[in-house]
């Protein structure tokens, strides 16, 4: 497909999705979120791709949150049904069966801050901060901010970003555990990429595995979450991807994963 203000490209198996709106720092928009929504379903349907890049176009600004301009023109239904757009989004992104990392090259603000936060991690630029600063706006965050940034670091600090407003840079938010890896800016692609490579080597049905498990088991008590990985465990035994790991350890040799999602 042909998108207007993302870019996507796939090279060695990974996908880059980049949101090309530089002179607005890369805002959301309905335009954008739903041109994400098609590339995220394009991706998903592509048995090639095994880890996905998301990131902002520029230097500036990952995304520095969504777009004013369009948010001041939505009433109580229409700003409904933005948000809820966007919370899907999100719940598309953390659903994919691969690796998605978020690429932070600038500002990652509300929207951006809350795309970033539904990517399994995130690498950002040392240049780079984050926030959820809706509340000098007079609004909340509308895309998950307030429900995935206190899973990360606890009620306290969620609320006291979002209430306050503030900004955390980069090494702050490593610190907090918001942010994965901290790097100089004009290292932050390789970097990401070559953690990309790392685990597109791996196999489809491990990964996929590992981020269902984490996920499920998360917001439950710890018998529940084991038991919860003993049945990953024993389907990921089942897998062509199990046999072939196996083997190549046994024969001293690297594995070649090529094992399908729906074997």
């Amino acid at each position: 497909m042909s998108y207007e203000t993302i870019e996507v490209d796939v090279a060695d198996a990974i996908a880059t999705i980049t949101i090309n709106r530089p002179k607005s720092l890369n805002a959301l928009n309905a335009q954008v979120i739903a041109e994400m929504h098609a590339a995220v379903d394009e991706i998903a349907e592509n048995d090639d791709i095994r880890a996905l890049l998301i990131t902002g176009a520029g230097d500036k600004a990952f995304v520095a949150g969504a777009d004013i301009s369009e948010l001041a023109k939505l009433n109580p239904v229409s700003a409904k049904h933005f948000a809820s757009r966007g919370h899907e989004l999100m719940f598309k992104i953390e659903a994919l069966p691969i690796a998605v990392i978020a690429v932070v090259n600038g500002f990652a603000l509300g929207g951006g801050l809350e795309l970033a936060l539904s990517c399994d991690f995130i690498y950002a630029a040392d240049n780079a901060k984050v926030g959820q600063p809706e509340i000098n706006l007079g609004i909340i965050p509308g895309f998950g901010g307030t429900q995935r940034l206190a899973r990360i670091v606890g009620r306290n600090l969620a609320r006291e970003m979002i209430l306050t407003g503030m900004m955390l840079s980069a090494e702050e938010a490593e610190k907090k555990g918001i942010v994965n890896r901290v790097v100089p800016a004009s290292e932050l692609m390789e970097t990401a990429g070559k953690t990309a490579k790392t685990i597109a080597r791996k196999g489809r049905v491990s990964v996929q595995a590992t981020k269902q498990t984490i996920a499920n088991g998360m917001d439950t008590d710890l018998e529940t979450g084991c038991e919860i990985e003993i049945n990953a465990f024993a389907l990921c035994l089942a897998s062509e991807d199990a046999k072939e790991g196996t083997s190549a350890f046994l024969e001293k040799r690297k594995p070649e994963f090529k094992g399908k999602l729906n074997q």
